[in-house]
């Protein structure tokens, strides 16, 4: 049943909605002609005439479906082909309306339902632009029967149809420019709610100061690199790195130095840092504040090139007005069956040896 669904209306999602209107737009078409049919039965409308109105009506909707179904569509800006549809059936009711004479009320319900249909996907300028073109040929229509066929379309009779469709055609105009303002307002709500969800999901995972990954987040990355290592017996590096002489730097700077300078060295770290690996601000309770970089499936030596042409770019970046920035860093290479908090601790003890060398320099643990 999924299958034979799936091939009726599709397997792409925006297609299959389109392809489920376009089969409604089909059943609306089919109950038209079972109706018309039925007033051939009675005896009210001529076969000939009800017979050439199925072929054209089948021809223009069921095609319609065709063209949406295999994706020919797609290259018009309104895929779903709506207002063709619908000026093609309110043409089709017309004519219906010209074939069937004592039974011709039963179309006026058929025409609010196609623009019904059309409110709920057209724009308030398109539905004003069918009620208009709805309302000029019914009225040049009405005109013409009750002028030719007086009998069997009487004039005032006529008149108080086109009065009916003139009222009703403005009326869906007004209701389709607020179901408009409605679809416009509920694509607005969602966006705002994406973008809060978006805002939500950076301030759980980003240091808002650096932009950086947050320690936390950082912590979640390294422990899935780790069971990820595990399974397939790569390894990692992590190394710990931070500003040398930071707080005489930072208070150089002036008040908000300490910020400034953190924010422009991780900017232009970030820039020579590897898409593989990732950047994060980590500052241990008491320590200065300095930076972790968890690199993916890497072995110490080439860690250590990466890390020392980070430290050099860095140097001779001036990333704050001309301030010299120099950094240490210490790299520590994943052992197996070692914790990662053991990794981190290694890479941590390396810094403190490359600042008790004299900084501005790496240091392999």
């Amino acid at each position: 049943m999924r299958s034979l669904t799936d091939a009726l209306l599709s397997t792409d999602p925006l297609r299959r909605v389109r392809t489920s209107q376009a089969l409604l737009a089909v059943g609306l078409m089919l109950a038209g002609v079972l109706t018309m049919h039925y007033y051939v039965y009675v005896g009210i409308a001529a076969p000939g005439g009800v017979w050439a109105w199925t072929f054209a009506s089948a021809l223009g909707i069921g095609g319609a479906f065709v063209l949406i179904r295999s994706g020919w569509s797609e290259r018009f800006e309104d895929p779903a082909l709506t207002v063709p549809q619908i000026v093609y059936a309110i043409a089709c009711s017309a004519w219906g309306y010209a074939l069937v004479g004592a039974g011709r009320g039963g179309v006026f319900p058929v025409v609010m339902v196609i623009l019904m249909f059309g409110m709920f996907i057209a724009t308030p300028r398109q539905i004003a632009w069918i009620s208009t073109y709805a309302v000029a040929l019914f009225g040049v229509l009405m005109a013409t029967l009750a002028n030719l066929r007086p009998q069997q379309y009487p004039p005032a009779v006529e008149l108080g149809h086109f009065i009916t469709v003139a009222t009703m055609m403005p009326t869906v105009s007004i209701l389709a420019a607020r179901m408009s303002r409605l679809r416009e307002r509920s694509r607005q709500q969602r966006a705002e709610l994406t973008a809060a969800l978006a805002r939500i999901r950076e301030l759980a995972t980003r240091d808002e100061l650096t932009g950086l990954v947050n320690p936390r987040h950082l912590q979640e990355l390294m422990d899935q690199e780790h069971q990820r290592c595990i399974r397939s017996g790569h390894t990692f590096c992590i190394a710990a790195f931070e500003v040398d002489d930071f707080a005489a730097k930072a208070t150089a700077l002036g008040p908000d130095g300490a910020d400034t300078l953190l924010r422009g060295v991780a900017q232009e770290s970030q820039r020579y840092v590897r898409v593989a690996d990732v950047l994060g601000a980590w500052t241990p309770g008491g320590a200065e504040p300095r930076f972790v970089l968890l690199m993916s499936d890497t072995r110490a030596a080439l860690g250590r090139g990466g890390l020392e042409r980070l430290r050099e770019r860095v140097a001779a970046a001036r990333v704050v007005g001309n301030l010299h920035v120099t950094l240490s860093a210490g790299l520590a290479e994943h052992h197996a069956g070692e914790t990662v908090a053991q990794t981190l601790a290694r890479a941590e003890a390396a810094l403190a040896e490359a600042r008790g060398q004299g900084r501005n320099r790496v240091v392999t643990a």
